[in-house]
């Protein structure tokens, strides 16, 4: 069993990756009553926080149906990250996550995210800091390293458990690579396999399959699977993986009503959490894979991620419910 902390996460756990713009709360709770242990915020500017900047302050709302949940924070600033840290503790999540693995220019630049793997001290360093100043477990998710002549991630996973992190999940790439190529679990293992490891070692990347989450644990021996793009308009995979790992077989798919209802319900929470302009635009990016697969669904398509007006989208799933109702998904 894993445990955050004392938090017992269960039997290699799946965990919803920290997605900008996607791991909000109404994606959230869709993807815990799927099966989702864990489930972590987007990630939140330190600086943001510190200046009670709307869009990051916002992003700190959690609720009691998500738990456990971690809210992820970025920075390089050793005094922002700890102002940044008792305000996040004030909102009352379980665990407080450091994002050292974003690869995105922007916050790369400022020497956050990724941008920190070029200095593994003031990584080790602000971790232990902020362990200090916390309560709460804090765990890190990471890269294996900035480039490929670059990848101590070995050492550096140890050096975190060693200042109190409570949980590591490593993405099997490095920032170099951004999404590109395959993500190498191998070098993820090594990290699991160093026997002076005793805290959880979560694998991401590449988990797009229950038959590849099964390979992350039997094959890797990982403690569990952090999910990212696999969700993505798509809560079911948790339940589909786990499903797999009891029994061995697949799930049938979601059928189209059970699809709808999720799209309905994810719009409708997204409006009244974020408002009409925002929740209408930033549900857009699911629809593709709430409906992917439908022969002839381009127009329907195009009409929800075009349409500004939350009235047009839920009239679009009212037609392709008449249109697609009976729709058989493989």
């Amino acid at each position: 069993m894993a445990k955050i902390g004392d938090i017992d996460v269960g039997n290699f756990p799946l965990l919803l990756a920290p997605m900008e713009d996607v791991s909000d709360p109404p994606f959230r709770a869709l993807c815990k009553e799927q099966g989702a242990d864990v489930v972590y915020t987007e990630f939140i500017s330190s600086e943001g926080l510190i200046r009670d900047a709307a869009k990051s302050v916002m992003k700190l709302d959690v609720y009691e149906k998500e738990r456990p949940v971690g809210i992820q924070i970025f920075g390089a600033n050793l005094e922002s990250m700890l102002k940044s840290v008792e305000i996040v503790e004030a909102s009352g999540p379980d665990i407080i996550d450091i994002n050292f693995g974003c690869p995105v220019k922007k916050v790369v630049s400022k020497g956050a995210g990724a941008g920190i793997l070029k200095d593994i001290d003031l990584m080790v360093s602000l971790t232990e800091a902020m362990v200090k100043h916390t309560k709460l477990p804090v765990t890190v998710k990471t890269r294996l390293g900035w480039d490929e002549e670059s990848i101590k991630i070995v050492e550096v996973a140890e050096r975190l458990q060693d200042v109190g992190c409570a949980a590591i999940a490593i993405h099997g790439r490095t920032r170099k690579q951004m999404y590109k190529g395959d993500a190498k679990w191998e070098q993820i293992a090594d990290v699991k396999n160093n026997p002076r490891m005793h805290i959880p070692v979560f694998g991401n990347g590449d988990v797009n399959t229950p038959e590849r989450a099964v390979e992350m644990r039997d094959k890797y021996g990982l403690d569990g699977a952090m999910i990212g793009r696999a969700s993505i308009g798509y809560p079911w995979f948790f339940r589909e993986v786990k499903h797999f790992f009891e029994t061995g077989e697949h799930l049938p798919p979601p059928n189209m009503i059970e699809r709808l209802d999720a799209a309905r319900r994810h719009l409708q929470m997204s409006i009244d959490w974020k408002g009409e302009k925002l929740g209408v635009f930033e549900t857009r990016r699911h629809y593709t894979n709430y409906f992917k697969g439908i022969p002839h669904f381009k127009e329907y398509r195009m009409k929800m991620v075009t349409s500004d007006d939350s009235k047009d989208v839920f009239a679009v799933f009212d037609e392709v419910e008449k249109e697609f109702g009976d729709y058989q998904f493989v």
